[in-house]
């Protein structure tokens, strides 16, 4: 294997430390998909620096214009504090000419556009959750067509953030309390959803041109579906005690209908297709107790922490977390960005 430079792009706040020895498991948390990434790849014998960024491109261009890294492993989920913003740093990077990992520009607009995206996709005949849009500002008017519960979220934040239990909603009234809160909270659009119960399924994606699926993996809600909505909330996702003590976890899903984990290889490639993705993506899916998809989001660049689901899906599948990541460079370095074509 070819050694390396490799900037690593990272928010200011999260440039892991090149040990964990003395952090609190809790502070850690914070940045563990920094350090993953950082010490397997230092370990894997490349040169890595990593760089945090804030709302500034100053220290990036001059990095790549020093340092000239072979490639920039992209780990940013925002800019400046706005998540649609982080595809902008992405389209500085092909302007710079420098070969970077995960998704490119187009395929990050539209897929980060969980409205947009859910248009395209239905113009596809890919189902999805029936939707409407309130707009931040805007006057509340409810279509007579949405069918209670509804699943309120923000049209644009990723990481859960903003859903909770209380964003299932039975009644105009919670909804248009529920609509305000995200309005306020996410200063952001609302999305609303019919909520669809069923099971929750993440099929992992990788490729360029030629694209290959991982096994399906499960968000299982343990103790959540008694008596709760069964809803990836932020606690559910994030919070380590919240998931012990609810038994909530992931594994390999078990038990699908006869011919499901086909279907699902064949619509997650269709959705990465027409979104035009790159480099890797996690699809994520809610199927019905018929045995019945409907496509909730395409989540370009998932989290690639060692234990999180997108590893460990490739890690079952035989793709060891350097493995992984080295795939994950490759395809970064022979992504055929339009400057190459000069």
């Amino acid at each position: 294997m070819k050694k390396l430079r490799i900037l690593v792009l990272v928010h200011e706040t999260l440039v892991p430390p090149k040990t964990l020895r003395g952090v609190r498991e809790q502070d850690a948390a914070e940045f563990q998909t920094e350090f993953d990434v950082t010490s397997c790849l230092r370990a894997m014998g490349h040169d890595v620096r990593p760089l945090g960024i804030g709302d500034s491109l100053t220290e990036l261009r001059a990095a790549i214009q020093d340092w000239q890294p072979q490639v920039c492993f992209n780990l940013l989920e925002e800019f400046g504090g706005i998540v649609t913003y982080d595809q902008h740093v992405v389209a500085f990077l092909e302007l710079m000419r420098q070969s970077y990992t995960g998704c490119n520009p187009r395929g990050m607009m539209l897929s980060r556009d969980k409205v947009l995206s859910k248009q395209i996709l239905a113009y596809h005949r890919i189902a999805t959750p029936h939707f409407a849009v309130f707009r931040r500002g805007g006057a509340l008017r409810i279509p007579k067509a949405l069918r209670y519960p509804l699943f309120v979220k923000s049209a644009t934040e990723d990481a859960s953030l903003g859903i909770a239990q209380a964003s299932i909603v039975e009644d105009a009234a919670r909804l248009v309390e529920r609509i305000e809160f995200i309005h306020a909270h996410t200063q952001s659009d609302a999305l609303v959803e019919e909520y669809v119960d069923g099971r929750e399924l993440y099929v992992g994606v990788f490729g360029n041109e030629r694209i290959r699926t991982l096994t399906p993996w499960e968000f299982i809600f343990g103790e959540l579906r008694q008596g709760r909505a069964a809803i990836a909330t932020r606690k559910a996702k994030w919070d380590r005690e919240y998931q012990q003590r609810h038994g909530i976890t992931s594994g390999k899903a078990m038990d699908l209908p006869p011919g499901l984990a086909e279907r699902l290889d064949r619509l997650a490639r269709r959705i990465y297709r027409a979104l035009h993705m790159t480099g890797y993506a996690r699809i994520d899916f809610r199927v019905r107790a018929d045995g019945t998809p409907l496509v909730l989001e395409a989540n370009a660049n998932p989290n690639l922490e060692r234990v999180e689901d997108f590893a460990e899906a490739a890690r079952h599948d035989g793709i060891a977390y350097p493995a992984l990541l080295q795939k994950i460079i490759t395809l970064g370095r022979s992504y055929r960005a339009a400057w190459r074509e000069n």
